[in-house]
């Protein structure tokens, strides 16, 4: 019988690993994929605080609206420079993180906007790509503006108000609570599939089909989590328009937004004449 000391380990115990995965060519399919789903899970309304002096909130998607149409339809670019003014204004006055987004969402589609019309100045159209991609910036400040200085019960009653139908105001607002959550749900799945895989992936379609058969589960699941929240509340769709909690001057500060917004329209049909 062999004692332990006579015992050796085997040749191949003793033989190092060099096992080097071959790479698998899919980083642009990943990263597109992943800043796609990153982008959904960032279209959230984050429950934004009105200052003293803003408008009511039915005020304010209107004035909101009427400043996006005016500057999409002005061919002016002096009426568009003096929206910009006023939205960067309105952009200072936001808490910091609001301002972060706001300016990277509305610099990031300005960009892609004067990126998109560049090859108009190898045709001699040198202002186009400018006036478009200053109104981009100016129409996204005003609605980043208007979503993150509002809480989001706001908005809803808000439409209401304006008699947006019941119906489109629930599929409205299901579908942005949808999406963010789908958008979070995407990500993690990704990521969890990027740090599991180990060499190259023969089967990519399997891959993103697991991916996407994870999402219509979660899909699922919401909906029906979903009704039975609704169901337990005795929610029937129904969305009651209320108003806002009284301000003090409320009126004299709705009176004022909406003198300053007539201004802006005379403005508009002036530049317009001059054009």
């Amino acid at each position: 019988m062999t004692s332990p000391r006579d015992a050796q380990i085997p040749a191949w115990l003793t033989q190092g690993e060099s096992y080097d995965p071959p790479r698998d060519h899919d980083g642009f399919l990943t990263k597109s994929l992943l800043s796609l789903a990153g982008v959904l899970a960032r279209m959230r309304l984050d429950d934004g605080q009105s200052t003293p002096v803003s408008p009511s909130t039915p005020l304010k998607l209107v004035l909101g609206l009427g400043l996006i149409l005016l500057t999409s339809l002005s061919g002016n670019f002096a009426f568009v420079l003096v929206v910009l003014c006023l939205a960067l204004a309105r952009a200072a006055l936001l808490p910091l993180r609001a301002l972060r987004r706001s300016m990277a969402v509305a610099c990031a589609a300005a960009g892609l906007t004067f990126l998109l019309m560049a090859p108009a100045l190898l045709l001699g159209q040198a202002h186009s790509p400018l006036l478009l991609g200053t109104k981009v910036l100016t129409t996204c400040l005003v609605a980043m503006g208007v979503a993150l200085s509002t809480p989001a019960a706001r908005l809803t009653r808000a439409l209401r108000t304006l008699r947006v139908p019941a119906t489109a105001i629930l599929t409205l607002d299901l579908a942005l609570r949808s999406i963010v959550e789908l958008g979070r749900t995407a990500s993690e799945v990704l990521v969890a599939l990027r740090l599991r895989s180990v060499g190259r992936d023969r089967d990519k379609r399997s891959s993103i089909g697991g991916v996407g058969g994870v999402l219509l589960l979660k899909a699922g699941r919401s909906a029906a989590d979903t009704a039975d929240a609704m169901a337990c509340r005795c929610f029937d769709g129904t969305y009651q328009a209320a108003p806002d909690a009284t301000r003090p001057h409320a009126r004299a500060v709705d009176a004022a937004w909406l003198a300053g917004g007539l201004v802006l329209l005379v403005l508009f049909f002036y530049l317009q004449g001059l054009v």
